[in-house]
């Protein structure tokens, strides 16, 4: 006997597993974009000045701005549902990059729309669109 709902589950589990491993693909390309011999080799840093409070720093901020910005136009083929799963991937990798603060992100959600606000409004009214959303902290899921 076949159950639809384990069918069902899998299908998007597969979805959301290859959303994630096409996302982290994207980190490959190089992230050099300026004058010749720049690089980003230097990782953003972040620091947190108490329990469960992060400072985001210009660069860190700059670095989740670029990594959200190429992927809009996917936002918006890939629809709402699978477009939020991109957006958790890169928002967890980002977090990552920047000092493992995801527990810190997770339990502060609204600190993506704090940082986009103020970095790149346009790409966060972007991607806003695109993924149907209020806010980014509500296409925080994980």
């Amino acid at each position: 006997m076949h159950r639809r709902g384990i069918s069902r589950a899998a299908v998007s589990l597969t979805a959301a597993l290859a959303v994630l491993a096409l996302t982290a693909c994207g980190g490959t390309e190089p992230e050099s974009s300026g004058a010749a011999g720049s690089t980003s080799s230097v990782a953003p840093t972040t620091t947190v000045s108490k329990p469960g409070e992060v400072v985001i720093s210009d660069a860190a901020a700059a670095q989740l701005c670029d990594l959200i910005r190429p992927e809009l136009s996917n936002f918006r083929v890939q629809g709402p549902t699978l477009g939020r799963f991109s957006l958790n991937a890169m928002v967890h990798e980002w977090a990552l990059r920047n000092g493992g603060i995801n527990a810190q992100v997770l339990a502060d959600k609204a600190i993506v729309d704090r940082v986009t606000t103020a970095s790149c409004a346009d790409v966060r009214t972007e991607a806003l669109t695109a993924l149907e959303l209020p806010n980014l902290a509500a296409g925080l899921a994980f």
